[in-house]
């Protein structure tokens, strides 16, 4: 079957059906849109059907609240796996797609064989921080935080080594919806799994990068020692490793989904 390129409802959408057993859907971070994962998901397709999507408000799919929430960004999941008749999935999910990962595994474990919560946290950063930021991009733009964005997200090997990667990720970021990355925000501000982790049943892979100073490693200790079954990786990337790293990030990725006894 060919790819698939549609929109469901808000939901912008590309389904690779490649005749594998197993499909795997992959959630973007806060300011990036589907694209992030080419890398990964050239050399994941070999094994798997691929999945991916915008999230509300950001690349092709659109928004129409100033606020959301991660339990709606994880039922827009459901609700795409009910358009494709898709029963139960690998899930990807990093730093916000991580927190939406979360949400999927405790409240909806029956839809997924496992989950690979990528360079995130089971809450991530402090609700000063996130208010803060919303009020800067809405007086000065989203152009404010590229900077600061490009350092949080990337380590300065990569940087100086792949300035035409960043570049086109900062692109993609400038060009978010303002109202989407805003609403996006206070999804991460108010999600907060710290006591409910224990509920999340489904086998769980945690990838950390060992520079990643928004979701430490420290972070995705917490996440695995929560987490019934799950383990934890370790890559040398910042907090976009699946764009540092693509081959070891689909390495790990591919070693969790192939693994029939565990995770």
């Amino acid at each position: 079957m060919p790819t698939i390129k549609i929109a469901l409802n808000t939901c912008f959408y590309t389904y690779e059906d490649l005749g594998h057993e197993d499909t795997i859907v992959f959630s973007n971070s806060l300011g990036t849109d589907l694209t992030m994962w080419d890398e990964v998901a050239q050399i994941i397709k070999q094994h798997l059907n691929v999945l991916r999507y915008d999230t509300r408000g950001h690349g092709q799919s659109t928004i129409h609240a100033d606020v959301v929430s991660i339990a709606e960004l994880g039922q827009d999941v459901i609700e795409l796996l009910d358009h494709l008749k898709l029963d139960k999935v690998y899930f990807s999910g990093l730093s916000m797609g991580g927190l939406i990962g979360q949400w999927l595994g405790i409240h909806r474990p029956e839809r997924f064989r496992k989950i690979i919560l990528a360079n995130t946290a089971a809450k991530i950063g402090t609700a000063e921080g996130w208010n803060a930021r919303i009020d800067q991009v809405v007086m000065n733009g989203l152009q404010s935080i590229l900077d600061g964005t490009a350092q949080r997200w990337f380590t300065p090997e990569f940087r100086d080594k792949y300035p035409e990667k960043v570049s086109a990720i900062l692109q993609k970021f400038k060009q978010t919806s303002l109202q989407g990355y805003t609403a996006n925000c206070a999804a991460v501000r108010d999600a907060d799994f710290r006591e409910e982790l224990p509920k999340l049943s489904v086998p769980t892979l945690v990838i950390s990068g060992t520079q990643d100073e928004v979701t430490t490693p420290a972070d995705g200790d917490f996440l695995a020692n929560s987490i019934p079954r799950s383990r934890h990786v370790q890559l040398p990337a910042n907090h976009l490793s699946s764009v540092e790293l693509p081959e070891a990030f689909a390495e790990s990725l591919l070693s969790a989904t192939m693994n029939e006894g565990g995770i």
